[in-house]
């Protein structure tokens, strides 16, 4: 992402994981983990979507950690339809951010698996925030995030996506009143609105 990017991997449940961390200019206000797209399907840390919420969180004054799932780049194993990434990001957050502040954050693919992990996790510690971009509502079972979480989550997609149609995320969204924040015109991948993407995640961040 810059020259500043550190690279670096650990035995994760799988095999090593792959992870590339970035640093805010200033004292850290703690670590953002972030989770890629749909590892069969081109999905790695490096994805721009990806680049982007980690570009908005290091903006914000947080340490911004992502990695590749089991499979993918340098990180042994193979893909697990979710089950396996979902430990996968587990293990990140216990390396990287043991204790401490902590928000989450996943695009597509890995919006499924943060719900999943936002879940576990929620039950023993404090996530500071949540950002779910291009939830894949449609192709996986997407964790429900509780009214009491609503204020520190953030979750946007695309008017015209046409990977994951807007519809089954307003679905998933309904029955917990969980606001869904559109980008009009907006693809999946936020063709030539990434910087309005950004500026949405720093604007929660704040």
């Amino acid at each position: 992402m810059n020259a500043q990017t550190e690279r670096s991997s650990f035995p994760g449940p799988a095999g090593a994981i792959e992870m590339a961390l970035d640093a805010p200019a200033g004292p850290s206000r703690g670590v953002a983990v972030i989770a890629h797209p749909h590892p069969l399907f081109g999905g790695t840390l490096d994805n721009k979507v990806v680049q982007t919420l980690a570009r908005a969180f290091t903006q914000s004054g947080w340490t911004a950690v992502r990695f590749n799932f089991r499979g993918v780049g340098a990180s042994g194993g193979v893909h697990d339809e979710g089950r396996g990434e979902i430990d996968d990001m587990l293990a990140v957050v216990q390396q990287v951010a043991p204790e401490g502040a902590l928000a989450l954050a996943g695009f597509s693919f890995g919006a499924f698996v943060t719900s999943h992990v936002f879940t576990r996790l929620s039950a023993t510690r404090p996530i500071e925030r949540l950002v779910l971009v291009g939830t894949a509502a449609s192709r996986f079972t997407v964790a429900t995030i509780p009214e009491a979480a609503h204020e520190q989550t953030l979750v946007i997609h695309g008017e015209q996506d046409d990977t994951v149609p807007l519809q089954a995320v307003l679905d998933w969204a309904r029955p917990v009143a969980l606001p869904v924040t559109v980008v009009p015109g907006g693809s999946h991948f936020f063709h030539g609105q990434l910087p309005l993407l950004k500026t949405l995640v720093v604007r929660h961040l704040r």
